[in-house]
């Protein structure tokens, strides 16, 4: 624990769903309705640095707040991801997989999704 760390000062309060090993939160500044971040407990930068057993308990809280949101907001599509290190455009320095839940025509042309992070390339396609 971090007591930096604004993750690591959450409390079940704000949680959505949660493990032994981690908790889902509402994100912050949601890009969609429903966006949830999943967090591991231990405060690690990165999703390399948990041991295996934690990262998959990590994914198994993403699948439950899937399910979670088809339930509560039957979004049409997910994108589910996270961003690793400063260069790929990590602000929080604790590991969180972002779930967000997408709808159809919440963008003119969704094709690329992630691949959009840099803009000259997503469109593969064309």
């Amino acid at each position: 624990m971090d007591t930096c760390c604004r993750f690591c000062t959450l409390t079940d309060e704000s949680f959505v769903l949660k493990s032994e090993q981690a908790f889902a939160i509402h994100d912050g500044f949601p890009v969609s309705k429903g966006h949830t971040l999943v967090i591991p407990r231990q405060h690690v930068a990165t999703l390399f640095e948990l041991p295996r057993h934690d990262q998959l308990a990590l994914w198994d809280l993403v699948e439950r707040v899937r399910a979670k949101l088809v339930k509560e907001h039957s979004p049409d599509g997910f994108n589910i991801g996270l961003n690793d290190g400063l260069a790929a455009g990590q602000t929080v320095p604790h590991v969180h997989i972002h779930v967000i839940p997408r709808y159809d025509g919440d963008v003119p042309d969704p094709r690329g999704g992630v691949r959009w992070v840099i803009p000259a390339k997503a469109a593969y396609w064309e």
